[in-house]
C-alpha cells in the first residue's frame, strides 16, 4: 500500500508542475504498468486522469473564490493557453471558468479531493499457487469499460450464459473472464467466455482472445462474487508490492468452475494474473 501512498502525496505536492507517469511510478518505486493498474483498481481514476483532475479541482476552487485573471489560473494548472483550459475545463464541469467565477460550481461532485486509500477494503489473502498454463483461446462477448464503469460486466455475462456449453469447439467445462489490453486511461477489454480450440468456426458476434503460454500467481476468491472488489484490491495494494513476482501486464483472467454457482454468485473463483518467468 505504501507505494500508492507516496505516489498519492508526490501528486498532491506537485501536480501543478510538470510531472509524468513515470515520475510518479519512479517514487512509488514500481513499473508504470503496476502503478497503472494498482492506482485505477483502488481508486477508480487513471493516475493522470487524476493529476489533470486536481489541476482543475484547485482552479476552479481559485475561481469560485473571485480570481480575476483567468489565464494566471490556466498557467499555474499546467496549461499554456486559455483555449486548452477552457476546453479541459468544460470537460471536467461541464461549464466554462467564467461561470464558475460568476455561478459557482454547479454539480460539486465533478470536484475531486485528495484521495485518501481505504484499508478497510483489504483482506488476508491465501498464498497464491504458482502455475505454468499452456496457451489457450478464449471466444465470447467481449466490451471495453474502465473501472468507472465495469458494473456493467455481469450484464455481460447475462448475455453470454446461453452460449455456454453450445459454442463451437469448446473445450472444458472452465468459463473464463479475460482482462486485457489495460490501457493508462484506466480503460480494458474483457471477454466473458469458454475455451475453443483454435480453429473453431465461432457464431456471428463472438470473439476471441489467444492467450499465449505464460507462469501465473493465482489467487482463489471463495466469497460472494459482489466481494471480488476486495479480492482484487487486495492483490494489487498487498500482495504484489511485497512479492518478489512482478506482473507482466498481459491478460489476466478470472475463472470460473463447478465450484462456483453461477445462480447465487457463491463459491470459488481463482483469479490467474500472469507473472514473470524467475
Amino acid at each position: 500500500m505504501q507505494f500508492i501512498e507516496r505516489a498519492v502525496w508526490f501528486i498532491e505536492n506537485r501536480f501543478a508542475e510538470d510531472i509524468t507517469l513515470d515520475d510518479i511510478a519512479d517514487v512509488g518505486g514500481v513499473s508504470r504498468f503496476h502503478l497503472s493498474r494498482s492506482f485505477a483498481t483502488l481508486t477508480g481514476h487513471s493516475v493522470m486522469g487524476y493529476v489533470r483532475a486536481r489541476r482543475l479541482t484547485t482552479a476552479a476552487e481559485r475561481l469560485v473564490g473571485g480570481a480575476p485573471d483567468i489565464l494566471a489560473v490556466a498557467l499555474d494548472a499546467g496549461y499554456g493557453s486559455h483555449e486548452a483550459f477552457t476546453r479541459a475545463f468544460r470537460d471536467q464541469f461541464n461549464q466554462t471558468p467564467e461561470q464558475v467565477r460568476a455561478q459557482g460550481v454547479a454539480d460539486p461532485s465533478r470536484l475531486v479531493e485528495p484521495l485518501r486509500i481505504d484499508e478497510t477494503l483489504l483482506v488476508e489473502l491465501p498464498e497464491p499457487r504458482i502455475e505454468d498454463c499452456r496457451p489457450m483461446r478464449i471466444a465470447g462477448l467481449a466490451e471495453r469499460y474502465t473501472f468507472m464503469t465495469n458494473h456493467s460486466i455481469p450484464s455481460l455475462w447475462q448475455r453470454f450464459a446461453p452460449h455456454v456449453g453450445y459454442m463451437p469447439g469448446q473445450i472444458g467445462a472452465f468459463t473464463y473472464g479475460v482482462v486485457a489490453d489495460f490501457e493508462e486511461d484506466c480503460s480494458f477489454g474483457y471477454l466473458a467466455g469458454v475455451e475453443v480450440s483454435p480453429n473453431a468456426d465461432l457464431d456471428e458476434g463472438m470473439g476471441y482472445i489467444d492467450i499465449p503460454a505464460q507462469r501465473y500467481a493465482i489467487f482463489a476468491h471463495a466469497g460472494h462474487i459482489s466481494t471480488m472488489r476486495r479480492t482484487a484490491y487486495s492483490i494489487w495494494a498487498q500482495y504484489f508490492p511485497g512479492s518478489l513476482h512482478v506482473p507482466t501486464g498481459g491478460p489476466s483472467f478470472e475463472r470460473y468452475g463447478a465450484e462456483h454457482d453461477a445462480e447465487t454468485g457463491h463459491g470459488l473463483v481463482e483469479v490467474w494474473i500472469p507473472i514473470r518467468l524467475d
